[in-house]
């Protein structure tokens, strides 16, 4: 699989001076966990499940969750457990369908034991498990089930923690919550491919729910808490893990109270007029603004709810010309001592020691979304995207 393989060669060609590179469930933790892109969940009682996946596959999504948890009644967690188990022998009957990463997020630590059983061979097209509400004490048995699990099926399965419980939010227990988690995840290193962050849950505790016209980081609280779970638990110094950034509720938007966030100007010169109406109408703007502050904060890819939600994540997650040309500067050999560069744009300097985290942090981007060519914008590969 490969971000934007569902876009024509020649027109990949046109779009990338650096193109996705391709990766499968078996490359490096350190790649899939970058490669994870906008993240599709879907419940897991949806009684054409198989169709689903291949056809999101088809249409440029890598990684989907399929969920047991909030997305469910509780009463139909049993029939969903079931639905899975048929639905994964439907996709194992399909060889060459293509497929994204999959994992299943459960409630209990026993429903990986008894999951990875009842799927038996057909646990090779599962990539892991997502586990909800984690903290130290939570999080623990569902990190020892998950090995227990991988050493039985003799299959790679990777944990993905959700990090939205009250005790993180709450400011005189946050610190002590965070460090317990980072016991834990450092513990199980190998396992956590990523962290994600249960932005409405937050809100919950609180009563909140961010508008349309709002991102997550308008609401104080819940930026204090990104900032902090960065701040712990995203560190680049090898210490740190992948946080994903939270979930954008919304898909159409009936009546809106501010301005729209996205400029004409992008829009006017990739005569995409249209495009950028219909991103509005459908709170794509929000969305848009949102994915471009994750980054900004050190999150990197998304939990989506809909699938319209997953190409402006791809899109903006593209490294520009200028970012690799940059990152490509800073990490020259001669240029190890340090010092300072300007860059090849002549807008700006890089200096070369303390940009250096940054400039890896982009290459392994650009190796999994690959770089723009120098005059394509993201409204270029947002209009190739979309299906005709």
């Amino acid at each position: 699989m490969r971000h934007f393989g569902h876009i024509a060669p020649g027109v990949r060609e046109r779009l990338f001076h650096q193109e996705p590179c391709e990766f499968d469930t078996g490359s490096s933790a350190r790649l899939l966990s970058a490669a994870l892109g906008a993240t599709l969940y879907s419940p897991a009682t949806r009684p054409r499940l198989a169709d689903d996946i291949v056809k999101q596959a088809t249409l440029g999504v890598v990684s989907m969750v399929l969920c047991l948890e909030d997305s469910i009644d509780d009463a139909d967690v049993p029939a969903g457990e079931e639905n899975l188990v048929r639905q994964f022998a439907d996709l194992a009957a399909r060889p060459g369908a293509p497929l994204p990463l999959l994992f299943i997020r459960i409630r209990t630590p026993e429903q990986i034991t008894d999951l990875v059983a009842r799927l038996g061979a057909d646990i090779r097209l599962l990539s892991g498990f997502v586990f909800p509400k984690f903290t130290e004490e939570s999080g623990i048995p569902f990190l020892e089930a998950l090995a227990h699990a991988e050493t039985t099926s003799g299959h790679r399965l990777f944990g993905m923690p959700v990090l939205e419980s009250p005790e993180l939010l709450y400011r005189e227990s946050r610190v002590e919550t965070l460090e317990g988690i980072a016991r834990a995840v450092d513990k199980y290193r190998d396992r956590v491919l990523a962290l994600r962050l249960g932005v409405t849950d937050f809100c919950s505790s609180y009563g909140l729910r961010r508008a349309p016209d709002m991102t997550a980081y308008d609401v104080q609280i819940v930026a204090s808490v990104i900032s902090d779970v960065v701040n712990m638990l995203g560190r680049a110094d090898g210490t740190g893990f992948t946080v994903t950034g939270p979930v954008w509720e919304y898909f159409r938007v009936p009546e809106r109270m501010f301005k729209p966030m996205l400029r004409n100007s992008p829009f006017l010169e990739g005569q995409a007029v249209e495009l950028r109406e219909k991103l509005i109408e459908h709170a794509m703007d929000g969305l848009l603004r949102e994915i471009s502050l994750d980054q900004a904060n050190g999150l990197m890819g998304k939990t989506c709810i809909h699938p319209s939600h997953v190409l402006p994540v791809h899109a903006l997650s593209v490294v520009s010309h200028e970012e690799f040309g940059d990152a490509a500067d800073i990490l020259r050999p001669e240029s190890g001592g340090g010092g300072v560069l300007r860059s090849a744009y002549t807008n700006k300097m890089n200096e070369v020691k303390p940009h250096r985290a940054w400039a890896e942090r982009t290459m392994l981007r650009a190796e999994v979304f690959g770089v723009a060519r120098e005059d394509v914008s993201f409204v270029d590969l947002l209009a190739a995207g979309i299906p005709g």
